[in-house]
């Protein structure tokens, strides 16, 4: 649900915006997106929309038959995809008073707050399609069901073979030609596996390795449980896949503008604040980039709509 009057309070502020912070947002932003830290990025678009081939067909070899066969041919084919940055953005207006009487920084306050924004709005977008611009790929959660790619919990005889066994989690990214690189788990997920093991060994499969940047590890791979409310527990446990089959690229690094002389309007037009009559100021903060996931033929899986990259496991 779109909100325009939102605003921050005297008890909420504190003092003006130094410049030097809007390279900072880009740097932590992907600390907070766990699709940005896992994924692969892309060179920076230099446009709006960037091409990328993407091979759709395989070439084939044959045995020639005797000294004199005939050679047989082949070909292959390519599909165009297409990488469309779309702008996330906010406005936080801001009376001057407030700013005049504050104590405090007020973007030393805001800033960690936009950060998270930032990062939540794009692994929802992501992987639910929460918000998501038309311009983008389908949700990873989504295209996953419609490919077939899900397991419900309780399917197997235990959470070991949900995620691990023939016809499990992993095996369904494993069965189209891909190597599961990473897993993105609900909080609740944690209590479900700290009591896994191997069932032939007794052996924990779920690990925790302190030192390292991602301290979970499930089957040997590093495993990713987001505090910033992306995941949602009612939609998806678990969400594994080979993520370096996801890519996205930046367009426009985190920018940042102060209004002073502005309007801000709701979706039907009514004006909400007018900066200039009010004596307000509204930092209005933005982002362009987009991703997607090509999801290209391999020799296991050639049927395109079965084939992805990504499994979820569903309450």
């Amino acid at each position: 649900m779109p909100v325009y009057n939102s605003v921050i309070s005297r008890t909420d502020a504190e003092a003006l915006i130094p410049e030097q912070v809007s390279q900072e947002i880009v740097k932590h932003v992907p600390q907070q997106s766990v699709f940005l830290r896992m994924a692969r990025r892309l060179p920076n678009m230099s446009s709006k929309k960037t091409r990328m081939p993407v091979l759709a067909a395989l070439v084939s070899a044959y045995f020639v038959n005797g000294d004199t066969g005939l050679k047989q041919t082949t070909r292959s084919q390519w599909e165009n995809k297409y990488i469309e940055a779309e702008e996330l953005a906010a406005i936080v207006p801001i009376p001057e008073a407030v700013l005049d009487d504050s104590e405090y920084d007020v973007w030393g306050e805001l800033r960690p707050l936009l950060i998270e924004a930032l990062g939540v709005a794009i692994d929802q977008a992501v992987f639910y399609g929460t918000n998501a611009p038309s311009s983008w790929p389908t949700a990873i959660v989504t295209a996953a069901a419609a490919a077939g790619h899900t397991v419900t919990l309780g399917a197997g005889a235990d959470i070991y073979d949900d995620i691990m066994a023939d016809g499990g989690v992993l095996s369904k990214v494993e069965a189209d030609g891909f190597a599961v690189t990473g897993h993105v788990a609900a909080l609740s997920m944690k209590a479900k596996l700290r009591g896994l093991r191997d069932g032939a060994t007794g052996v924990p499969i779920f690990s925790r390795t302190p030192q390292a940047a991602t301290p979970y590890e499930l089957d040997g791979v590093p495993m990713d449980f987001p505090t910033n409310g992306s995941v949602d527990p009612a939609t998806s446990l678990l969400i594994s896949g080979d993520y370096q089959q996801a890519m996205y690229s930046i367009r426009q690094d985190v920018t940042y503008k102060v209004l002073d002389q502005a309007v801000i309007q709701d979706g039907a037009g009514a004006i909400i604040y007018n900066l200039a009559q009010q004596d307000m100021v509204a930092l209005r903060v933005t982002m362009r980039l987009g991703w997607q996931l090509p999801n290209p033929v391999n020799r296991v899986q050639a049927v395109a709509a079965n084939r992805y990259p990504f499994a979820v496991l569903l309450p």
